[in-house]
């Protein structure tokens, strides 16, 4: 993996891929899926977003609820073009992989002519999520700021605060980076997030700071802010709208700060990834 600052993206011919994946859930995958989304589609850049969850289905859902909002509000919003890889039916294990591998083909096929794909993944060890690792050129692990979440990345001796050995989840990852590899291709640039961060400075904050900065040295990552606690991006989901798309200009001026610390944490994930920020064209509240 990549211990390096964010790497500059050559001129390609098929789209940068983004995933955003571990195997826990809560942790927020689908909302840092969407922001990215539309931070991209922002900066004019062509995006296509895939749902490898379909059974939760919280990125398509949160895509359908903008499209839903925009057309009511009268308004146009940047909206990526989206695909979903649904999970197969086939009676055999050997069968349902071949079927997801070909479902996942088709749908990046789909999204060929974008510049970048971002992909959510669902909260479990499945195969298509696997498959889907394989392709990432960047992958975002967004992680809640716990010593419990941290579990996802290295089993971690609590009392004593050191790494026992890397999760399955990271070799996992290991695994698919070694296939690119092989194939000659660029190593995954893994970028973990600390998500859900307080602002209060306290020890137990400090202790996982200090316990991130050796995982990524052993495990093999670059550590990215994250987002804030923020009961906006719990409430944004229903209108399917992102902080990006806020109008800076409100009366209430606590809601008012609070966002543009969001939309700052936001640039902040953008430019950890390796992706020039420019000023995001504000929109409108929310009815």
């Amino acid at each position: 993996m990549n211990h390096a600052p964010a790497p500059e993206h050559p001129a390609r011919t098929q789209p940068y891929t983004i995933v955003v994946g571990n195997e826990k859930g809560g942790t927020g995958k689908s909302t840092t899926a969407m922001h990215l989304s539309v931070a991209l589609c922002r900066l004019g850049f062509a995006v296509g977003g895939l749902d490898l969850d379909a059974r939760q289905g919280t990125l398509s859902r949160y895509l359908t609820n903008r499209a839903d909002y925009a057309e009511h509000a009268g308004l146009t919003l940047p909206i990526p073009v989206h695909r979903t890889v649904a999970r197969s039916e086939a009676p055999t294990r050997a069968a349902a992989e071949k079927e997801e591998r070909a479902f996942l083909r088709d749908a990046l096929d789909d999204l060929g002519a974008c510049d970048f794909v971002v992909i959510d993944t669902p909260g479990s060890d499945a195969f298509v999520s696997r498959l889907a690792h394989e392709r990432a050129d960047t992958l975002v692990t967004p992680i809640n700021d716990s010593f419990l979440d941290i579990d996802i990345i290295a089993h971690i001796d609590r009392a004593r605060r050191e790494v026992l050995a890397p999760s399955a989840y990271s070799k996992m990852v290991w695994e698919q980076n070694n296939r690119r590899v092989l194939d000659g291709r660029a190593p995954i640039d893994w970028v973990v997030m600390r998500n859900r961060l307080t602002h209060i400075e306290a020890r137990n904050k400090r202790e996982i700071a200090g316990l991130m900065e050796k995982l990524a040295q052993r495990i093999g990552f670059r550590l990215a802010p994250g987002f804030g606690e923020r009961v906006i991006f719990r409430e944004l989901f229903l209108s399917g709208l992102t902080l990006l798309d806020l109008n800076e200009d409100t009366d209430d001026a606590p809601s008012s700060s609070s966002h543009l610390a969001a939309r700052r944490e936001i640039d902040a994930l953008l430019r950890a990834i390796g992706i020039a920020t420019a000023p995001a064209a504000p929109v409108h509240e929310p009815a």
